[in-house]
């Protein structure tokens, strides 16, 4: 699953480890969703889209 969270934390100026404290998950698992190791569940998909601001389809493709 492709992903746009890499560029929409770099237009906020956010670091990896700032988003993963606002999702209560660590860096690790940020990272690996930000390479695509790693789909995120559907509970903390809708939190990355919330935190954003965003529909989920905005940010997740296939």
């Amino acid at each position: 699953m492709n992903n746009s969270i890499r560029e929409l934390r770099a237009e906020r100026g956010w670091s990896q480890a700032h988003l993963a404290d606002q999702l209560a998950v660590s860096r690790q698992t940020i990272n690996a969703i930000e390479t695509g190791r790693y789909d995120p569940s559907l509970p903390l998909a809708f939190a990355i889209a919330r935190l954003f601001g965003l529909a989920i389809e905005d940010i997740f493709s296939v």
